[in-house]
């Protein structure tokens, strides 16, 4: 029996971010009657909607949402680059359930707590975490985040970003899962800038 023939996804997401470059170039025009001064990033709105349209915004704080809308637009216009978000705001009952859900699949809160915090310590529920897809744009963030005081936190999680303004453009210290706690972070042997 033949196997499916399957695109490598490396060549997959450089063919969608092909299409997205393509597709908001021909926006462009549009962007520009709507709003001038901020065509590009309108432009790149739109076709990024349209190539990651589960995506939701809703419940990041003004200045996250703001700084990623500026990453993404500069990620796909001077480099080429996708950025979509796979998780941003989680209200504090939906963090609950993926922790407890986390929690019984592993067997022990503490462990859980590696991969999901509990709501009164999620930066998702404050509305500053990002969850970013595709893996290169997560590298492409990582690069250039501090620019817009986006800082990936977690060695475990090459995807979860946070918005991080307070850091003034230096990138806080690397943590190696989300289960050490901020407040010992600078005392964490496994930790790196």
């Amino acid at each position: 029996m033949d196997e499916p023939h399957t695109i490598p996804p490396r060549l997959r997401d450089r063919v969608y971010a092909l299409v997205t470059m393509v597709l908001a170039v021909l926006l462009l025009p549009v962007a520009f009657a709507r709003r001038p001064g901020r065509a590009r990033e309108l432009a790149c709105t739109w076709a990024l909607g349209l190539r990651f349209p589960a995506e939701d915004l809703t419940g990041l704080t003004d200045g996250a949402r703001a700084a990623f809308t500026a990453a993404r637009t500069e990620a796909l216009w001077r480099h080429g680059r996708l950025i979509g978000l796979t998780s941003g705001y989680r209200d504090p009952a939906t963090q609950q359930r993926l922790f407890d859900e986390e929690a019984r699949r592993c067997g022990s809160p503490a462990v859980a707590r590696m991969l999901v915090l509990p709501p009164e310590e999620s930066r998702h529920v404050q509305g500053v975490a990002l969850d970013i897809r595709p893996r290169e744009g997560a590298r492409w963030l990582e690069e250039h985040g501090a620019r817009y005081d986006l800082y990936r936190i977690y060695d475990n999680e090459w995807w979860h970003f946070e918005y991080r303004p307070e850091a003034g453009g230096v990138p806080p210290r690397r943590l190696p899962h989300s289960g050490v706690p901020q407040a010992t972070a600078d005392d964490h042997p496994g930790a790196s800038r």
